[in-house]
C-alpha cells in the first residue's frame, strides 16, 4: 500500500526549517515543543529516515530532508489550493501579520483583535520585530502582510509622518547629550547619530536596548532623549525643533507578499487603513 504523508505533519516540519527551531515553530503551528518533536518523530517513521542532524539543541536538515523539503512545500501549496477551491473565501492556513514595535499595541488591541473576532476559524499569526526582519520574513514567504518603517519616499508606503525628539527638553542644555537607541538595525538610531553629528552636537549613549519599552522607560524616567515619531509617547508632548537638530521624515510601510489569499487582502486593506490613522 502507498504511504500517506499527514498534512499536518509537513506543515509541522516546514514551520521548524523556516523558523530555524522547534521552539520557534511552536509559535507558527500551536503545539507545544514536546508535541512538535514527537510529530517529527511520527513523520521520520513514516519515510523510515532520519530527517534532521540533531547536535543539542541545534537542528540542520538531511540529505533525506532537503529532498522532502521541496514536496513539502509542493503538497501544503496545492492542500491549500484544494481548501480555497472548496470552502470559496475561507483561509486555509494562518493569517501571518508582521508589525514594528511601534505599531502593536494599538493594533493588536484594535484592528487585528476585530479581524480575529470576524473570522474565528482563521489562525492569526503576529511577529513583532524590526523593519529588516519583517522584510526578510515576507520575501521568504513566511508573513503574508507587514506594517513596518521605511524610508519617506517609499512607494509602498501608507503614511509619512515626522521623526521628533522625545525626553526631558532641561536635557537639552547639557553639554553632553544623553542619548538613548535601540540596538542597530534601526532608522531611528541612524537618523538621530546622523543629525547630531551633522551639526557636532557632542552626545553620549546613555542607553543601548533592542526594547522599546525599555527606550520608553528611560525617556521618561528623564535619563535620555531619543527620537521617534509621535506614537512613541502620545500623550507627551516633544522637544521643541528648535532645541536639538532636525530629523528626516519617516514612513509607514505596509507590504503584502505577492497573489494574497483574499481573507489576507482584507486584513492588508484594514491595516493600511489603521496605518492612515496612526
Amino acid at each position: 500500500m502507498p504511504t500517506n504523508l499527514p498534512t499536518e505533519l509537513l506543515r509541522s516540519f516546514v514551520a521548524i526549517v523556516d523558523s530555524g527551531s522547534m521552539l520557534r515553530a511552536t509559535e507558527r503551528v500551536f503545539v507545544t515543543q514536546s508535541a512538535l518533536s514527537l510529530q517529527m518523530k511520527r513523520l521520520e517513521e513514516t519515510v523510515l529516515t532520519p530527517l534532521f542532524h540533531r547536535e543539542g539543541r541545534r537542528l540542520s536538515l538531511t540529505p533525506a530532508g532537503q529532498t522532502l523539503l521541496g514536496h513539502a512545500r509542493d503538497i501544503l501549496a496545492l492542500n491549500d489550493r484544494a481548501v480555497v477551491a472548496l470552502t470559496g473565501d475561507a483561509l486555509a492556513g494562518p493569517a501571518r501579520v508582521g508589525l514594528v514595535q511601534d505599531f502593536a499595541e494599538t493594533l493588536l488591541s484594535g484592528v487585528l483583535a476585530r479581524f480575529a473576532q470576524l473570522n474565528p476559524d482563521t489562525q492569526l499569526q503576529v511577529r513583532v520585530a524590526g523593519s529588516p526582519e519583517l522584510l526578510e520574513l515576507l520575501r521568504s514567504d513566511r508573513l503574508d502582510v507587514i506594517l513596518c518603517m521605511g524610508a519617506y519616499d517609499d512607494p509602498a508606503a501608507a503614511r509619512t509622518v515626522p521623526m521628533v525628539w522625545h525626553g526631558d527638553a532641561d536635557l537639552t542644555k547639557l553639554d553632553v547629550l544623553p542619548l538613548a537607541i535601540l540596538e542597530a538595525p534601526c532608522r531611528f538610531r541612524d537618523a538621530a547619530l546622523a543629525a547630531l553629528e551633522r551639526e557636532g552636537r557632542p552626545y553620549r549613549v546613555a542607553l543601548e536596548t533592542p526594547s522599546l519599552s525599555a527606550l520608553r522607560a528611560a525617556v521618561q524616567s528623564g535619563l535620555a532623549v531619543t527620537c521617534r515619531t509621535s506614537l512613541f509617547r502620545p500623550d507627551a508632548q516633544p522637544i521643541p525643533d528648535a532645541a536639538l537638530p532636525s530629523l528626516p521624515k519617516v514612513a509607514y510601510v505596509r507590504r503584502t507578499g505577492p497573489a494574497p489569499h483574499p481573507s489576507i487582502g482584507k486584513l492588508s486593506e484594514l491595516i493600511h487603513t489603521a496605518a492612515l490613522e496612526l
